[in-house]
C-alpha cells in the first residue's frame, strides 16, 4: 500500500500548534535508541510517533522549545539541523520517486515530448531543472498554465539527470496517475523548506515564454 492510500483520512496532532492535521502534512518523528530525534518520513520506524507540521519553522520551533521532549515525556536530543536533515530526506524521496516513475513508463522527459503531453492534457505534473535555461523553460510553463498542470522547479539539472538516469535532464513531465498523486504528496511537504517553483519563473510565465516557437534553444533532453 502507498503513502497516500495508507494515510487517507487520518489525522494526527502536531506538536506545535496541537491541531489535527491529515498525516500527509506532517512529518513523524521518534526517539532513537540514543535518545536522538529521528525522522521518520515514510512512517515505518517502531516506537511512539511525534508529528510535527511538514514546514521548516515548526520543526525549528518542535526543536528550540523541546517539545519532542515534552511529548515523549522524556529527555530527547534534537539536532541544530533536523530541518535541513528533514529537507535532504524529502528531496531524496522525491527524486527517488520520479526514477521509478521513469522506470515505470509513465515520465517522459524531453522539451518536444514534455511540450505534447501537456496539450494532451496527460501531464500532472511539469518538473524544469532549476538551472535551465529559461527560453525552453519558459515555453513549457505557458503550456502548463493554459492546461493547469502543476509544475515544480525545485531540483537542479544533475539532480535531475542523477535520479533519472539521463545525461542533461532539463525537462521532464509526469503523466497523470497513482505514481503522481503519490509524487505530488512528497512535494508539498517538501513545499515547507523549499519553494516548489521559484518567484522569479513567474514573471517568464506571464511574458509568454518568448517567442512561441515549439523549438527548444538548446536546452537538452
Amino acid at each position: 500500500m502507498g503513502l497516500a492510500a495508507a494515510t487517507s483520512d487520518r489525522e494526527r496532532r502536531d506538536l506545535v500548534t496541537h491541531q489535527a492535521m491529515d498525516e500527509t502534512c506532517l512529518i513523524r518523528f521518534v526517539a532513537g535508541p540514543d535518545g536522538a530525534v529521528v525522522p521518520d518520513l515514510a512512517r515505518k520506524l517502531p516506537g511512539r510517533g511525534m508529528w510535527v507540521a511538514a514546514d521548516r519553522a515548526s520543526i525549528e520551533t518542535a526543536a528550540k522549545k523541546n517539545l519532542f521532549s515534552r511529548s515523549a515525556k522524556a529527555p530527547l536530543k534534537a539536532p541544530a539541523d533536523l530541518a535541513e536533515t528533514v529537507e535532504s530526506l524529502l528531496v531524496r524521496r522525491c527524486l527517488d520517486q520520479l526514477g521509478l516513475a521513469r522506470r515505470e513508463g509513465v515520465l517522459i522527459s524531453g522539451f518536444e515530448k514534455c511540450a505534447a503531453a501537456i496539450r494532451s492534457g496527460q501531464a500532472a505534473w511539469l518538473i524544469e531543472a532549476s538551472d535551465g535555461a529559461p527560453d525552453g523553460r519558459g515555453k513549457l510553463l505557458n503550456l502548463a498554465r493554459h492546461q493547469a498542470t502543476r509544475v515544480c522547479g525545485a531540483f537542479s539539472a544533475d539532480d535531475l539527470s542523477l535520479a533519472l538516469g539521463l545525461e542533461n535532464a532539463i525537462h521532464a513531465v509526469l503523466l497523470a496517475g497513482g505514481r503522481a498523486d503519490r509524487w505530488g504528496q512528497e512535494a508539498s511537504r517538501l513545499a515547507g523548506f523549499r519553494p516548489l517553483r521559484p518567484p522569479e519563473w513567474d514573471l517568464v510565465d506571464r511574458s509568454g515564454g518568448g517567442s512561441g516557437s515549439d523549438e527548444d534553444p538548446g536546452s537538452g533532453p
